[in-house]
């Protein structure tokens, strides 16, 4: 990618217009501050990045709750949405409506980003096409994988096929992993797919946030391991394979207490099963890093993230990671020396994996120490600036190079 433009290159082109002028990004979200989860923050850093580095201009379409879930950032247009059953957290869009409508011709995009295969994603999508403008489309979460959770696997292959037209109408395709970018291009084209990686905070997740006082306060001892759940409390993050994860260390003589770090709708169904676990809560900036790196040992059984950003964050405050072998851990654990990959629904693999670096304290940090080294790579400001570049091609109608790469 270094060959588009040179990195101090703002952003000015506009081709409808002969002078030169700012970017203009539609970005279109399905929960853009309704939930705080790797997906939103991801896209909140981008927007910031967009403003205050690139000299954008960026309007947010997406649902919005009375209380945002955190505070984000430009300027969002709230579009009619009602709460999913059973999850009051996540709001869904009822399509793109006409004043959505009027808002965004009033705004005149170079470039419309879908972030998410919904209804109103979907529409707007539509109405790009016919109206001429390019569409970027990010993947974010393998939505597929949620169906076998809430057992209606039945739909998997009319969703599959749905998020295949959705990706394939795009003009380009922003794929968060180098497994998930070759998996795109092989179906859409090479030069169709570029990689949006994620960046990490070494300010927030690093081992040196370590706290043996906070330790001590919630009741674990100095050479005790401590392994950890880092996340939303949702039964698609794996909690039911953490669950019995612990129980099969415990079966085996292992008096492991974990350290459950987020919150959610699943919360008492974790606590019912896990009654001796530290439930940390919802956190946030240093007291997140903290928690995080006061723990040893990351089991994530999690197969629906398309990046994992859990898993680049307590690579980075120097924990063992134990994780599903899927695309998204893949890319960014080397099994053995940065973590160590297991199948992917498989709770015995877990235990083994887990008992193996309890029982090896040593491997376990030198584990963390090369996950941590590891972490330093993914830098946030070098990978929205190539984030920038994929748009200022995309926006001129110019090919982006083959294996373009955005991290």
């Amino acid at each position: 990618m270094s060959g588009i433009l040179s990195r101090s290159s703002p952003l000015l082109v506009h081709p409808r217009s002969t002078r030169a002028a700012p970017l203009r990004i539609a970005l279109f979200s399905g929960n853009y501050d309704c939930v705080r989860d790797g997906a939103n923050r991801a896209l909140n850093r981008l927007v910031d990045h967009l403003l205050r580095q690139a000299g954008a201009q960026v309007r947010i379409y997406s649902p919005t709750a009375p209380q945002k879930a955190f505070a984000s950032v430009g300027d969002v247009v709230s579009v009619r949405s009602a709460c999913i059953p059973g999850r009051p957290e996540y709001r869904l869009a009822l399509g793109f409506t006409r004043a959505a409508r009027a808002d965004m011709e009033a705004f005149a995009p170079d470039i419309v980003h879908l972030s998410a295969p919904d209804i109103l994603g979907r529409q707007a999508q539509k109405y790009a096409r016919a109206a001429g403008i390019p569409v970027v489309a990010s993947l974010h979460t393998r939505f597929e994988t949620y169906l076998d959770y809430y057992r209606l696997g039945f739909l998997r292959r009319p969703v599959v096929d749905y998020l295949a037209r959705f990706y394939g109408d795009s003009d380009h395709i922003l794929a968060p992993t180098p497994p998930i970018r070759d998996e795109m291009a092989s179906r859409f084209g090479d030069r169709k797919v570029s990689i949006w990686s994620r960046g990490v905070d070494r300010a927030m997740f690093h081992p040196a946030l370590r706290s043996e006082a906070l330790r001590a306060r919630l009741g674990y001892k100095p050479d005790e391991i401590v392994p950890l759940f880092f996340g939303r409390l949702v039964l698609e993050k794996g909690l039911g394979l953490f669950a019995e994860t612990i129980a099969r260390l415990r079966s085996q003589g292992l008096a492991v207490r974990p350290m459950i770090v987020g919150d959610g709708p699943a919360r008492d169904w974790i606590a019912r099963r896990l009654p001796n676990a530290t439930f940390m809560g919802l956190l946030e900036g240093s007291e997140l890093g903290q928690a995080v790196a006061s723990a040893d040992l990351l089991i994530n059984p999690s197969v629906t993230e398309a990046f994992g950003n859990v898993n680049l964050e307590a690579m980075a405050s120097g924990l063992g990671v134990v994780s599903a072998d899927v695309a998204s851990a893949s890319a960014l654990i080397d099994h053995e020396r940065t973590g160590l990959l297991v199948p992917a629904r498989d709770a015995g693999a877990y235990a083994a994996a887990a008992a193996r670096l309890i029982g090896e304290p040593a491997r376990l940090r030198l584990l963390g120490r090369a996950a941590s080294d590891a972490a330093d790579r993914f830098r946030w400001d070098e990978i929205l600036a190539e984030v920038a570049r994929v748009y200022e091609r995309v926006a001129r109608r110019e090919s982006v190079p083959t294996l373009a790469k955005v991290a």
